[in-house]
């Protein structure tokens, strides 16, 4: 494993060596960086005087904009199992989300991934589409953000979740095809306790501080030409729901082999963090109370099993 010598920052507030303190066993502790946000300021009282005739913001947008108005353009995709955001600079999803349940998780008949292939997705301009091009000989796995096992109920959904909207570029060995792959298993078995479990994944790039002590946010891009984004880290957001309870936890890793001994709650974050990171904001309906609401690892062990799976069956030719 290669060690990050660098502090990183999740939503506003300063994290050690790959995020989390468990990893400090493994890597060189960096020293303590506490990052400020400073409070917001009072908007100034809006003017009472408007000059006659004035244009509403509408027309005058109208005037700015006559051609037309240029993003960005965030495209919403919807399938069978899940519903993805997908971002058209970074050429990956910006969320992906999904509801599991013991009956979703059910096998059908004559499911097979084996049946399945990695596709682009004709829903994104060409300009902006991920491209299976961009992935060939590039080092990455081709990463579900919602996994194929998610979705063994149908080879319809099982299929959708080998668009390239719902793919992110992964570290292989002893990430995507191990610990991210363990964790992937964690969510589905939730659905053992609770009736609902709703996930959202998705890939986060997280700035870090150097050794001239500035931060930046510094990241790889694949293809030819350069076209999709390599994650720094990856995100699941987690909401479960059984009769009328409701638990939330959230998990912050860092795209790159993870011995599989590091303890899962090492990479919890606060929910806030990861939308303060994002820029997202989950679960909304639930109003101000979702930040109050049960830690999901009080609630049940955030512990992984840790499955050896076949390597030649999860990684696919990349």
């Amino acid at each position: 494993m290669v060690a990050e010598k660098a502090t990183l920052v999740l939503g506003g507030a300063a994290v050690g060596a790959l995020s989390f303190a468990a990893y400090q066993k493994y890597t060189q502790k960096p020293k303590p960086v506490l990052v400020t946000t400073p409070a917001p300021t009072k908007p100034s009282a809006p003017t009472t005087s408007a000059p006659p005739r004035s244009l509403n913001s509408v027309e005058k947008a109208k005037q700015i904009l006559p051609f037309g108005f240029p993003g960005p353009v965030n495209d919403l995709v919807y399938r069978n199992a899940y519903v993805t955001s997908y971002n058209r600079r970074d050429r990956n999803p910006n969320w992906v989300a999904e509801h599991l349940t013991a009956d979703t998780l059910k096998r059908g008949s004559d499911v097979d991934r084996q049946k399945s292939s990695f596709k682009e997705d004709d829903n994104i301009p060409s300009q902006f589409r991920a491209k299976l091009s961009d992935y060939f000989k590039s080092g990455f796995d081709r990463g579900h953000m919602v996994p194929a096992a998610d979705v063994k109920n149908s080879q319809v959904s099982m299929d959708e979740t080998f668009y390239l909207t719902n793919i992110s570029p992964q570290v292989g060995d002893g990430f995507n095809r191990n610990y991210w792959a363990h964790l992937e298993h964690f969510c589905r078995s939730l659905t053992q306790k609770f009736t609902d479990v709703y996930v959202f994944t998705g890939p986060l790039y997280l700035p870090r501080q150097e050794a001239d002590g500035k931060f930046y946010v510094k990241y790889q891009v694949i293809g030819n030409p350069p076209n999709v984004a390599v994650p720094t880290h990856f995100y699941k957001v987690i909401m479960t729901h059984h009769q009328g309870q409701y638990t939330v936890g959230a998990f912050v890793l860092p795209n790159q082999p993870i011995p599989d001994q590091i303890p899962l709650e090492s990479f919890k974050v606060p929910l806030d963090a990861v939308e303060r990171g994002t820029g997202l904001t989950f679960f909304d309906r639930m109003g101000p109370s979702k930040h109050q609401l049960p830690d999901l690892c009080q609630s049940v062990e955030c512990k992984l099993v840790i499955r050896k799976f076949n390597d030649a069956k999860k990684a696919l030719p990349q």
